[in-house]
């Protein structure tokens, strides 16, 4: 639907139509299963992303929950219960992609965070024993039957996770929308770990048999450690809720990093000494080891747990000490490893003092988000905010922590010049692109750059709520968006197809209005806003660029808005600005200071624009004689021809005010002499005897006869006041002295009751001329009337009327000979003999005047 009164797909009348029509059992209508479906997962707004950021209020689990045991279990990862109805296929009501068909498991329902602790489990125990099984159990003909169990238990559990994985939805990370198509799912597991966590789940002991226990097949138990992931995923979400002890985590986090370390070390730490044959024994760093009367000669034989400490005991010494431990490399292997070990030391003890001290002094990211989040969780719970402006507020902060999506904190401490540079740079282009502001000049676009602000909309966020007053508008940039409009406590959601680029809300910002439907985002919308008081201060600068603003506006619109938008506070703002420019202009050219006239026109200032009056700058520079002024508008191009209220022309007032160069330049440039009562103009001339107006205007085209309201000509006047010079100057500029005015009388009468003899004479002998070539003209017109014309046939009359069809003739205008009609027939009939004319009955034409208008005549050769 187009024709959109708001600038949208769809206009006002076409909304509430629809809005009324809509039928409850129509997909989206309250009551409907798709509507009651997306009230059903209207409680993640936006696919709500850090659920772990709720208050404490809100991890405490309900009275009335069926599932609170699961909830203080696990109430860390899970923001509230879902249902397990809701566990196959549903659809957000933020979600900008289709219903999900067939089999989706939403990531918060409850047993699937259950599921989530579960392999967390799992992944502990895995990324702990694959380092030992790999170091400890070389060389053993079986693995103990209580760890096979496990093993196998846990390779199981992963499996069923791999399965899983291809089932859940996930949150695109552009468009914070959830994804429910099947397809997508998979391709994005397959791309990222699908092939590393098939390849831990490989019976890598039975390969290692199966291939005659080669070494290098042990080595791919290290896969195994990408499960380590999970638990490092599961402290940044721990990090992240505010119900848990920051300091606390932290610490946690670190002794867990330390002791992860510190064990891997051991077990390669053993491995190395496995890989020496019983017979060397010796030349091992455990096998030549002795504490006290205590000797490690035959350390295979002693029992696993002590072997373990006493690696685990000079693993931790070597790295607590970065290198002043007890151990000593006795082998070239022992030696590599150990210089590896104690360099990777040294940089593990610097992010672990590094950490600390961070803890110490409050500076990490992490905890300045924190700290922010629980401000704002105390004050949204002691002024009862609710639990929607809640939400929203959280998910904002979280986009901001998650993301570098806006530069604000970034661009906080750089000069004001180098931000604007940044800030034009940034936003220019995409303003650039919206038609609105079509037209306009760098400045105005510039201008616009530094005072918007970039925005960012999760899905489900209102950006304009229906029937609230519109102090703002939105240049949209990127993203989808939905319109609601809430009618008798009933939704009816319609998508905004609005292209990218476009404007938001602009129309009831300038006509005073309210918004007629809710706005909101589809999908993580980039959106840049604009304030009404920034966009009125633009335009006390750039008001010629309102103009193209509103005319831009107005195109497309209906009579009914154009007349809103006509009158609106914004265009009365801009019109009163053009009016005090013009008026500035005005001023600027009457002092004739060309200078800072360029200055105003360079600002922005049209030169074209008129006062009260109506008069122009070009009126003024002309009036007054200032001649640079004049070449610098007519370099402008402003209308020349223009009139004001008194229907002056800068030509005529150059004229008026004898500035012969300034009307000489006005010539050149095009301007013509126009007036409106041009008779009673000259008049009036006449009557003041100003003979330089009267040859300035008669010079530049003015038609002396021209008559005033008694049908008076200038003639007249001269010659009834006795002019002689006036009279003379008429006369030679053309006029007549045979016009008579309303009451019979003409200049030559006039002029005998002026009682002026050289005045009458001067108009008598006028007269005389004048009489004798209207006369000649008569005489002319006279001819032109009296002319004849006939038809010319190449043939006898006679043979004519045997041939009733007779032979194709020419008409002819009769000349003033014979001689001519005979050569102009042979010319035009293409007969080349000697010819004479006949008339109808046979007889010879011999003289031009013989022949009547319209005759019939027939050019015969002269032998015949």
């Amino acid at each position: 639907m187009k024709d959109n009164v708001f600038a949208f797909p769809f206009s006002l009348q076409q909304v509430l139509a629809h809005s009324s029509s809509s039928a409850p059992e129509l997909e989206g209508a309250p009551g409907s299963r798709s509507s009651t479906m997306r009230e059903g997962g209207g409680r993640r707004r936006g696919g709500r992303r850090g659920s772990e950021l709720e208050d404490e209020d809100e991890a405490m689990p309900r009275p009335d929950s069926p599932n609170r045991s699961w909830r203080s279990c696990f109430g860390v990862m899970q923001r509230d219960e879902r249902p397990w109805r809701r566990t196959l296929a549903r659809w957000d009501d933020t979600s900008s992609s289709s219903p999900p068909l067939g089999f989706i498991i939403y990531p918060d329902d409850w047993w699937y965070v259950l599921w989530t602790h579960f392999i967390l489990v799992w992944a502990v125990y895995s990324s702990f024993f694959t380092p030992l099984e790999f170091g400890f159990f070389r060389g053993l003909p079986e693995k103990p039957e209580n760890l096979f169990l496990l093993d196998i238990a846990g390779q199981f559990a992963f499996l069923i996770d791999i399965v899983i994985r291809f089932f859940v939805a996930y949150k695109d990370s552009r468009s914070h929308s959830m994804v429910y198509d099947r397809s997508l799912i998979a391709l994005r597991y397959l791309k990222s770990r699908f092939t590393v966590d098939c390849l831990g789940c490989l019976p890598w002991d039975a390969i290692y048999k199966a291939c005659g226990r080669k070494e290098p097949v042990r080595y791919m138990l290290w896969i195994r450690l990408s499960r380590a992931l999970r638990v490092t995923e599961f402290f940044e979400k721990l990090e992240k809720d505010i119900r848990i002890n920051y300091l606390f985590t932290r610490i946690v986090k670190l002794l867990v990093v330390e002791l992860y370390c510190t064990h891997t070390a051991a077990c390669i730490f053993y491995y190395l000494a496995t890989t020496m044959p019983p017979s060397r024994e010796a030349y091992t760093w455990i096998g030549s080891l002795k504490m006290g009367d205590y000797s490690y000669s035959h350390f295979r034989d002693i029992d696993l747990w002590k072997r373990y400490i006493t690696s685990l005991y000079f693993a931790i010494v070597t790295m607590a000490t970065v290198g002043y431990g007890e151990i000593h490399a006795v082998n070239v292997r022992e030696m590599i490893f150990i210089m590896c070990y104690v360099s990777f030391d040294m940089i593990l003890g610097a992010y672990l003092l590094g950490n600390m001290t961070a803890l110490i002094v409050k500076g990490s990211k992490t905890e300045r988000f924190r700290d922010k989040m629980s401000v704002l969780i105390r004050y949204m719970n002691k002024n009862n905010l609710g639990k929607q402006i809640s939400t929203e507020v959280k998910n904002h902060l979280q986009l901001q922590y998650s993301h570098t999506y806006t530069e604000a904190t970034v661009l906080e401490d750089i000069p004001n010049s180098i931000r604007t540079k940044i800030q034009q740079k940034l936003y220019e282009p995409d303003i650039t692109k919206v038609s609105l502001f079509k037209g306009c000049s760098p400045g105005f676009i510039k201008r616009m750059a530094e005072r918007v602000h970039e925005e960012f909309f999760l899905p489900g966020e209102v950006i304009i709520e229906q029937e609230t007053v519109v102090d703002q508008f939105y240049i949209f940039c990127h993203g989808v968006l939905e319109g609601i409009i809430k009618e008798d406590d009933k939704e009816d959601r319609i998508t905004i197809n609005l292209p990218s680029d476009s404007t938001l809300g602009e129309i009831p910002l300038l006509c005073n209005t309210t918004m007629p439907y809710t706005v909101r985002a589809g999908e993580l919308c980039r959106l840049l806003r604009l304030t009404k008081q920034s966009f009125t201060e633009i335009l006390e600068t750039y008001f010629s660029d309102g103009r193209i603003v509103l005319s831009n506006l107005l195109e497309g619109k209906d009579s009914s808005l154009r007349k809103k938008l006509l009158e609106s506070d914004v265009t009365l703002y801009i019109m009163k600005h053009e009016l005090e420019l013009a008026t500035r202009l005005n001023c600027t050219a009457h002092e004739g200071d060309l200078y800072r006239l360029k200055q105003l026109v360079a600002a922005g200032a049209d030169p074209s624009l008129t006062d009260y009056n109506r008069k122009s700058p070009l009126h003024v520079a002309a009036s007054r004689g200032h001649e640079g002024i004049v070449s610098f508008l007519i370099e402008r191009h402003v209308c020349i021809d223009s009139p004001d209220e008194s229907g002056n022309t800068p030509l005529l007032e150059a004229i008026k005010h004898g500035h012969d160069q300034i009307v000489t330049s006005l010539v050149k440039a095009g301007a013509s002499l126009t007036i409106d009562d041009a008779g009673g103009f000259l008049c009036s001339a006449v009557a003041r005897r100003d003979i330089d107006l009267l040859k300035g205007t008669l010079a530049n085209g003015i038609n002396p006869n021209a008559k005033n309201y008694d049908s008076r000509t200038p003639l007249h006047i001269a010659a009834s006041e006795g002019l002689y010079t006036v009279a003379h100057l008429l006369l030679k500029a053309g006029a007549s002295v045979l016009p008579k005015d309303r009451w019979g009388s003409t200049p030559l009468d006039e002029g005998r009751l002026s009682g002026n003899k050289n005045l009458i004479k001067l108009l008598e002998d006028a007269r005389a001329v004048q009489i004798s070539e209207v006369a000649d003209s008569c005489h002319l017109q006279a001819d032109r009337m009296q002319k004849r014309k006939c038809t010319v046939f190449p043939s006898h009359p006679w043979d004519a009327v045997r041939d009733e069809r007779g032979r194709q003739g020419v008409m002819l205008w009769v000349p003033r000979t014979l001689q001519e009609l005979i050569e102009a027939a042979k010319q035009q009939l293409g007969i080349a003999t000697e010819s004479c004319i006949l008339a109808e009955n046979g007889g010879k034409v011999t003289d031009v005047n013989m022949i009547s208008d319209g005759q019939n005549l027939y050019l015969v050769s002269g032998a015949r």
